[in-house]
């Protein structure tokens, strides 16, 4: 009875008619119980052969008991206040002990957890400040790009445009030099020439050469591409059309035979 409590101070014992009389209420439950097991013992049913059969018997009559003990109102087990101080307060030291071990648990978990809220506020603030950086890295990138893509996009198309037209330029001049070379423009024979062969038809003076009408078809499909057809006059020399037909550069309109344009290459 002399527990000592955890701030260190003694319990205080009972007084010897205290003692003396929970003594003798321990005796008299001890031989109640050992009369109640004996009535037990005696009331056990003989082996059954049936092992699931017993069990649930055994079953029903323990919720049969539980049933009837929940009905009956709990007695104290002493009426001498002093018996009952000295438990309570035993009661009390035991219940203030779980309680520290509880607290105890408790202050550690918290410990723990306020660590790693440290640990994860720290790797936050890190994140931020790269998130910062980088995002201030972008910034500048997107403040100097806009400054100097203007201009460089400007620059750089105009150099590619003047590129082109140059090459343009070249392959004119290539193609008129082998086209003048190659495939001259027609030129008037002389009438005893004419005599000879038969030929009365006079050429037109107002004829283009073979260069100019593959420029016209050039710039027609470059300049109005949803019509790239040109009219055929009589500045055509028909063999020059002729030529161009049958050799796939260039191809008459559906409907219109007098309408040419030039082939698609791609």
């Amino acid at each position: 009875m002399a527990e000592m409590k955890p701030g260190g101070q003694a319990a205080a014992e009972l007084s010897e008619a205290a003692r003396s009389e929970l003594m003798g209420q321990c005796e008299d439950q001890y031989a109640q119980l050992e009369k109640l097991q004996n009535e037990i013992i005696l009331s056990e049913p003989d082996f059954c052969e049936n092992p699931l059969e017993q069990s649930v018997n055994r079953l029903m009559a323990t919720e049969a008991e539980l049933k009837q003990w929940l009905t009956v109102e709990p007695k104290l087990l002493a009426a001498n206040s002093e018996v009952l101080l000295q438990a309570g307060k035993e009661e009390m030291l035991k219940l203030c002990s779980e309680l520290e071990m509880v607290l105890s648990c408790y202050e550690a978990k918290r410990d723990k957890l306020r660590e790693t809220k440290e640990l994860e506020q720290k790797w936050l603030d890190e994140k931020k400040q790269a998130l910062t950086a980088a995002s201030d890295h972008v910034e500048r990138l997107k403040m100097e790009k806009e400054k100097l893509s203007e201009l460089s996009v400007l620059q750089d198309t105009k150099g590619k445009i003047l590129k082109m037209k140059l090459y343009e330029e070249r392959l004119m001049e290539s193609l008129g030099d082998i086209l003048e070379k190659h495939v001259p423009l027609p030129q008037n024979e002389s009438t005893a020439n004419r005599k000879k062969k038969n030929i009365t038809q006079e050429l037109d003076e107002d004829l283009i050469s073979l260069n100019e009408i593959l420029e016209l078809l050039m710039n027609k499909v470059l300049n109005t591409p949803h019509d790239p057809y040109v009219t055929i006059d009589k500045t055509f020399w028909p063999p020059y059309i002729e030529m161009l037909l049958r050799y796939g550069i260039a191809v008459r309109h559906q409907e219109n035979n007098f309408k040419i344009r030039l082939e698609t290459f791609y």
